[in-house]
């Protein structure tokens, strides 16, 4: 079974501050492989109609087909539904209540791959459900300057939602600074879904996976 992680005090008040907190070493190497591995299975899973949800993009290097991110996965797998109810209980550590899962997915940013300009999740829609989310995603592959690592605008999840479905302006922005977190594999990173983020593309020849 994989490890449940807990976090510090000290990691609660830094998402308190910032609306978000980067988790180094959350996941050991064992778990590691272990998810590693069901990414693996994942990938490989035959696309059929009314199960899993598979995006695709074009490659920016040679215009191949390239897998975007797949969504939906836990009904399919029982290690990511096992992981799903795990992370769990980070995320109810920041709300002070129990929580439940809304969606899951896996990015896979592969060689070739686009970035995403800045946003709010909740922009999506996300608000019709419930009042506030909390992303909470796992580094499969190490993620660096290079290829494309999360960028996070600092304590800007304070003023709400910005603007509907489209990515935010750069007079929304004008006045956000956006931080780059390299990351490692096992790393954690939870964030609100009214924090700004964004990541460039992926010019390099490593993927970058993102649970």
């Amino acid at each position: 079974m994989v490890t449940t992680p807990v976090l510090t005090d000290t990691q609660i008040a830094d998402f308190e501050r910032d609306g978000y907190v980067v988790v180094p070493g959350a996941f050991g190497p064992d778990d590691m492989a272990v998810i590693e591995r069901w990414a693996h299975e994942v990938e490989a899973l035959p696309e059929e109609p009314g199960r899993h949800w598979v995006f695709h993009e074009k490659s920016r290097l040679d215009d191949s087909d390239l897998i975007n991110r797949i969504e939906y996965i836990a009904p399919y797998h029982d290690g990511f539904a096992e992981l799903t109810q795990l992370l769990e209980a980070p995320a109810a550590q920041l709300f002070g209540e129990d929580v439940s899962l809304f969606k899951e997915k896996i990015n896979f940013k592969m060689p070739g791959g686009g970035g995403f300009e800045p946003h709010q999740d909740s922009q999506a829609g996300w608000g019709d459900y419930a009042s506030n989310f909390v992303n909470v995603m796992i580094c499969i592959d190490e993620a660096t300057i290079e290829n494309g690592c999360l960028e996070l605008a600092p304590g800007q999840n304070r003023r709400g939602l910005l603007r509907g479905m489209e990515p935010l302006t750069d007079q929304d922005t004008r006045d956000m600074k956006f931080v780059t977190y390299p990351t490692k594999p096992g790393d954690m990173v939870l964030f609100d879904a009214y924090a700004p983020h964004r990541s460039e593309p992926n010019p390099t020849n490593h993927t970058r996976r993102m649970y």
